[in-house]
């Protein structure tokens, strides 16, 4: 029985090889694809340091990595850099066997010219909720239905209030596509649950609604230095 098995899980084990890099090479063709449709140029690895800009979602897991980042001008006028992000988080059983849980999102960033504080708009969730527990505290605002939908942390509190004003909560309630944005100095950055290269059009034609309809107070208080 033991001459069976054993042959059998080294045939599993390279079945699982083989597919992980085909789904990851269908990936990488399908995004370099989207970036030749749209006048874009493909990277399949991050070469600008995505990681290290200063976004919440890229400080979270214990590893983390870009890969597959398209950039360019959107529609000839608005410089964008799309990509998919990862992170792990490492656990380790009684008997010392380490194991990875991977998390993966589609993102799209821009630059605005502005100096803004960091500021999160999360989904409501589990983590959200772990993260009130412990005193990071969400900011609450007149919509109920924004409130149950979002979580929002802010570096400065009145930021906050500055950026969601009634328009911008109105629009984000109702034109709800399950995404979740960070504003940070002069990066906006819009993400959700990996999806199909063809998602990335959505995700960066919304970052781009949400970036027009910051209000003008917003800017005016928080310009660029010079």
């Amino acid at each position: 029985m033991e001459t069976l098995i054993i042959p059998l899980i080294v045939l599993v084990a390279i079945g699982g090889i083989f597919l992980s890099y085909y789904l990851k090479k269908k990936r990488r063709d399908e995004m370099a694809t989207f970036a030749l449709q749209n006048g874009l140029t493909f990277s399949a690895e991050d070469t600008s340091g995505i990681v290290g800009w200063p976004f919440a979602l890229f400080s979270r897991g214990d590893g983390r990595g870009a890969e597959n980042v398209v950039s360019g001008k959107w529609n000839t006028k608005d410089p964008v850099t799309a990509f998919d992000y990862w992170y792990y988080t490492e656990s380790t059983d009684s008997k010392g066997n380490r194991t990875r849980s991977y998390q993966r999102f589609s993102c799209a960033t821009i630059d605005v010219a502005a100096a803004f504080p960091h500021l999160e708009i999360a989904r409501e969730g589990v983590f959200t909720w772990l993260a009130d527990r412990v005193g990071l505290e969400d900011i609450e605002f007149e919509s109920p239905e924004f409130n149950r939908r979002y979580n929002v942390k802010a570096q400065e509190r009145r930021f906050a209030f500055e950026l969601l004003d009634a328009r911008m909560l109105r629009w984000l309630v109702d034109f709800d596509q399950g995404l979740a944005f960070e504003v940070a100095g002069n990066r906006m950055l819009a993400y959700r649950k990996r999806h199909g290269a063809s998602g990335m059009m959505p995700l960066i034609e919304t970052l781009l609604m949400f970036r027009e309809r910051i209000p003008r107070v917003a800017w005016n208080l928080y310009p660029l230095p010079g």
